[in-house]
């Protein structure tokens, strides 16, 4: 199973970034993908999640009302649509798929990584 982000870029403070995440796995529908970020000399920290059918989503309370996951299991891909953004969310970002199709927040939980894609938001 192989996940590929892309979508990262600079950008300035109060802009948007749509980030993309395509699983090659044809199970992708039957589990929980999340979101996670990465910040230089941080700990990867958790983003978003949402569950296999999308009735249950969880957002860090950081980016709550500014950032909106989604996904559409025909295309594989889990999205995190990024608005209203700061300086303070400068990371690289990855998408993961969870262990099963329970939301969780710790990095734990998720088995398959994708490479990360980064997101520099300037002042």
């Amino acid at each position: 199973v192989q996940l590929q982000a892309s979508g990262g870029g600079l950008v300035q403070a109060g802009g948007s970034l749509r980030l993309s995440c395509e699983s090659s796995a044809r199970t992708f529908s039957s589990y929980c993908m999340g979101w996670f970020r990465q910040a230089p000399g941080k700990e990867r920290e958790f983003v978003a999640a949402i569950n296999r059918n999308r009735f249950d989503i969880s957002y860090a309370d950081s980016v709550k009302g500014r950032f909106t996951i989604s996904r559409d299991n025909a295309k594989n891909t889990v999205y995190l649509q990024m608005d209203s953004l700061k300086p303070e969310d400068t990371a690289v970002y990855y998408c993961a798929r969870s262990r099963n199709n329970a939301i969780k927040q710790s990095p734990g939980y998720y088995d398959v990584w994708g490479q990360g894609t980064l997101v520099t938001v300037s002042s």
